[in-house]
């Protein structure tokens, strides 16, 4: 089994790097591969909504997102992390997790999602939220921990100290592990759920 993990912070080694290293050594433990990708400190620009991964199958900005396309479909399951701005999402992070989920064709399904988010101290919920709606909008099962996934820090290496917060992140990784460990054997025994012909029902016609 394969995680990938995408790390939205711009700095290398810092908080996020902390939270998703607990996760990395109960994954290695389970005997889950893991690759992280840091994108935060990328020079990575918005969708413009110009429709050309439709035809292509790619997106028409040839940068991160199209290398870690084919990881992303080649994974079991998918962990995204980001530091708070402002109650969000960092913007580099939502750019590039908008054009990654848009612009991919595959089937997504089945994959399971996690998000994690730090911050010192505020808008850690409103950001979790707004993280695993990329799960949900595509059919992927999204795993919990004891606790919203969340590690408090400011200053870099503060979220060291957070032994809550990282409890938290340990117990995330290894139910993220029991349910793609199920998923792999139901889809064995039973295969995937039926899908039905997509209904996109529009207002103006």
């Amino acid at each position: 089994m394969k995680v990938l993990m995408i790390n939205g912070s711009p700095r290398i080694g810092g908080n996020t790097s902390i939270a998703l290293k607990e996760m990395e050594h109960i994954f290695a433990a389970e005997g889950v591969e893991t690759e992280t990708i840091q994108i935060g400190n990328k020079d990575i620009r918005g969708c413009i909504a110009c429709g050309t991964c439709a035809d292509k199958g790619k997106c028409v900005f040839d940068d991160m997102v199209n290398e870690t396309a084919p990881k992303f479909e080649a994974c079991d399951g998918l962990v995204i992390a980001s530091p708070v701005y402002y109650a969000s999402a960092n913007g580099t992070m939502v750019s590039f997790l908008d054009r990654l989920f848009y612009s991919t064709p595959f089937d997504k399904s089945m994959k399971v999602g996690a998000s994690v988010v730090v911050a010192r101290r505020g808008g850690m919920s409103a950001t979790f939220d707004e993280l695993n709606k990329y799960f949900t909008i595509c059919g992927m099962p999204v795993a919990s921990s004891q606790y919203w996934n969340s590690v408090h820090g400011r200053v870099q290496g503060e979220a060291a100290q957070d032994a809550e917060g990282l409890q938290t992140m340990r117990t995330l990784a290894r139910n993220m592990t029991f349910l793609m460990k199920s998923i792999a054997l139901g889809k064995e025994k039973y295969g995937l759920p039926e899908k039905e012909p997509v209904q996109r029902t529009n207002f103006i016609s």
